[in-house]
């Protein structure tokens, strides 16, 4: 069989590569994990270079040794805290390779149409090739190749194809433009619209599919032009009405686009692999999605709809104030305590206190004390962020769990330590009606004996909600850079 070898191939770099997403489901077994997603990468790039359309070694070697060196460089030199933007920013190179692919698809497309004009040949025909048009289709090479043996019915499904291609990775490549934004910090993190809001965006998603049917029928490559404009504002637009807490969802939504980008390339490059793992990435991007809404008790829609942060309603009044505890007074609290949780949030990922929080662990332990981990399911700014840092900083996994997991265990507790988190912590989630985080499932540190608050200073976070927690009476802020603070505590805990 010609290209056996290749399908060989391909068929065992999917199997790795379900075996890699299996393989992420559990710490211990990520590692492991993530050396499948590398073999199974190498094999198919491999195969890819000596399979069907296969020339231009010396480009193809470049261009891989660029990356390679790209990818090393930012592998090295991107801190965990930025993590969240890299991964944004890695999604919008495989939009913007989707617009490509499916430009250079209707490209070659009109490239064989004209040569078999030029030869008297009818292109595409209505059933089947003729011999005089298979042994002209001999000369080309490449995707062309591909293009040239096309019945009518499947350039037209090639058509179909590389419309979805473009328009899906053209709305992703400036989303993740704007997402990298917000989470990095360069673009305002609050929802913003332009004038007509989701109606701009609702009109330019109609026009869409106007100039898609104009395509279809042949009025001309200016129309895939105009969609693809239309697909990049609404890309940007649709992310920038979206608040910067939703980040995490938005990021995850972000990955399962990409998918289907790369879903729809493979379906247009006639590539059996790329579809399978097109359809891997889009399909969990969306169940992850699904589950952090959950976890937010929010719906998909009213992420994508609305920004997080503005009220639903009119709020409580938060009475009190905060109360300011030193380190000599946590110390004490931890020496006395039996039984201490720790909840991490984005705040130590940006003070980089991960490994000062598990020094900490590992002598809290070390005198007999019980010591876990409270992971909310959107802490942080990416799905599993706070697991990353914790498995970066030799916490044993067996004391990380999650919220369902704790959550019942606060009221027996002597100590809780929250160490930057702000709206998984929030108690208004439950006693506030009118908040915009209400019904939201949160961790319910406000139940147990001592809880004290690791923060720089007395803002509301990123959301910018206010949080009670910090106002209640058995609730002391414990201010200052959340490396030093805990380095502090280190010395003082007998």
């Amino acid at each position: 069989m010609e290209f056996g070898f290749t399908i060989a191939a391909y068929a065992v770099a999917a199997v790795l590569f379900i075996f890699s997403l299996g393989g992420l489901s559990g710490q211990e077994s990520a590692k492991r994990a993530v050396w499948y997603g590398i073999v199974g990468m190498a094999i198919a790039v491999l195969a890819t270079m000596i399979g069907p359309g296969q020339g231009l070694w010396f480009l193809s070697v470049v261009l891989i040794a660029a990356g390679a060196v790209v990818g090393y460089q930012l592998a090295t030199r991107v801190q965990m805290t930025q993590m969240p933007e890299l991964v944004a920013i890695m999604h919008s190179l495989v939009g913007l390779a989707a617009v490509f692919v499916g430009v250079n698809a209707d490209i070659e497309l009109g490239r064989v149409a004209a040569a078999f004009a030029e030869a008297g040949l009818a292109f595409p025909r209505p059933y089947e090739i003729t011999p005089e048009g298979a042994e002209f289709a001999k000369e080309f090479s490449g995707f062309a190749a591909i293009v040239a043996k096309k019945t009518a019915v499947e350039v037209n499904i090639l058509k179909v194809e590389l419309v979805l291609g473009i328009w899906i990775g053209a709305v992703t490549f400036t989303g993740s433009v704007i997402a990298y934004g917000k989470l990095a910090g360069r673009v305002d993190s609050a929802a913003r619209q332009l004038p007509g809001g989701h109606m701009l965006n609702a009109a330019a998603a109609g026009l869409s599919l106007v100039f898609a049917a104009m395509y279809l029928v042949g009025a001309g490559i200016w129309t895939l032009v105009l969609l693809t404009l239309l697909a990049l504002f609404i890309g940007y637009h649709l992310i920038m009405g979206i608040g910067g807490a939703d980040m995490p969802v938005v990021v995850s939504m972000l990955n399962s686009y990409s998918g289907w980008a790369a879903a729809a390339i493979g379906f247009s490059l006639g590539n059996d692999l790329l579809i399978v793992v097109g359809a891997l990435v889009g399909s969990s991007g969306a169940i992850l999605s699904y589950i952090m809404c959950k976890a937010m008790n929010r719906s998909f829609v009213s992420v994508i709809l609305g920004g997080f942060g503005g009220a639903s309603g009119e709020q409580m009044a938060v009475e009190g104030e905060q109360v300011a505890i030193d380190a000599e007074g946590v110390a004490s609290a931890l020496n006395e305590a039996d039984s201490v949780i720790i909840v991490p949030g984005y705040g130590m990922a940006v003070a980089q206190a991960q490994q000062a929080v598990s020094e900490l662990t590992t002598k809290l332990r070390g005198k007999g004390k019980s010591v876990r981990f409270a992971i909310h399911p959107v802490a942080g700014r990416l799905p599993g962020h706070m697991n990353v840092l914790l498995a970066e900083a030799k916490v044993p996994y067996d004391i990380v769990l999650e919220m369902d997991e704790i959550n019942e265990d606060f009221p027996e507790t002597d100590v809780v330590i929250v160490i930057g988190s702000n709206d998984i912590v929030n108690p208004a989630a439950q006693e506030d009606p009118g908040s915009p985080i209400a019904g939201m499932p949160v961790l319910e540190v406000w139940k147990a004996k001592n809880v004290f608050v690791s923060k720089r200073g007395q803002g509301t976070g990123y959301s910018g909600i206010e949080n009670p927690l910090f106002f209640k009476d058995n609730t002391r802020m414990f201010y200052g850079d959340a490396k030093d603070s805990v380095s502090k505590l280190l010395t003082l805990v007998d």
